[in-house]
């Protein structure tokens, strides 16, 4: 199975999480029986014809009961959180606007109230449906924002990283990761490579180079998401709806190289 040592590498450190967050084995499998059924039942399914237990038993592999049993239990991938989503909105149009940003494109401190570019304009030109004020005091204790000297509220780099373990940092773990390994399945599958999909890597760095290579490479990430961003809300502002989504993502990363584990027979020594 050529896809054996790729998805090995691809769920190891996966299983870490795993492990350290109590995710057990039992709990896992039962997650990927009710995936399995789920994606077998929705994204195999002939066209004009129903889906039946049979053909589920037949793609997946499980027995015809369990699968009769477990039909439409898949677990739910594409809930956001709502205020996320607002959150995340509103953050994005004081980074995009060009009412919000400075010369150089970085996002303006805002005075609380009054006409935009005002942190209560900032708020409403998103959503009707949450005070200002509350989404300041929200922001305020999670150090998203500061307010200065003057009384200007500032947009912190917090607003950028989740804090490590909170309920927006677990949204996009999922959603970021879906997106990049959908691309990356979709390029494996389809007729040609359909989706961008490249790295710059290099092996047998000192440590020195590689955390200076991971800084830069994070000032140029932020500088491309920052530009990708402007345009894609101009666009966004000016367009129609409509039932299609977009992802322009980027990461980095750095270790110190260990030896690959080696397989064995699983038994232990005598």
């Amino acid at each position: 199975m050529r896809l054996h040592a790729p998805l090995a590498r691809l769920l190891r450190p996966l299983v870490r999480l795993f492990i350290r967050t109590g995710i057990t084995f039992p709990a896992l499998s039962q997650l990927l029986r009710e995936l399995y059924i789920n994606v077998a039942e929705y994204d195999f399914a002939l066209p004009d014809k129903a889906q039946t237990d049979s053909r589920v038993s037949l793609l997946t592999g499980i027995h015809r009961k369990e699968v009769s049993k477990l039909r439409g239990a898949g677990a739910p991938i594409h809930n956001t959180p709502a205020t996320l989503s607002w959150s995340s909105r509103i953050i994005a149009h004081w980074l995009a606007a060009p009412a919000y940003t400075d010369a150089l494109g970085a996002p303006r401190p805002l005075p609380r109230s009054g006409e935009a570019p005002s942190f209560e304009a900032l708020v409403a030109s998103i959503t009707k449906d949450l005070r200002p004020r509350a989404v300041l005091d929200e922001w305020l204790d999670r150090n998203l924002v500061s307010i200065d000297e003057n009384g200007f509220i500032r947009l912190e780099e917090k607003a950028f990283l989740p804090q490590a373990g909170s309920e927006q940092q677990l949204y996009y773990f999922g959603r970021n990761l879906h997106d990049h390994i959908a691309a990356s399945v979709e390029n494996i599958v389809g007729q040609a490579p359909v989706f961008f999909e490249r790295a710059v890597h290099y092996d047998d760095l000192s440590a020195p180079l590689a955390a200076r290579l991971e800084a830069r490479s994070r000032d140029l990430a932020m500088n491309v998401l920052q530009d990708a961003n402007r345009e894609a809300h101009a666009a966004y502002e000016e367009a129609p709806g409509g039932d299609w989504r977009w992802t322009f993502g980027i990461y980095i990363y750095r270790e110190k190289v260990k030896p690959e584990p080696q397989e064995d027979s699983g038994k232990d020594a005598s």
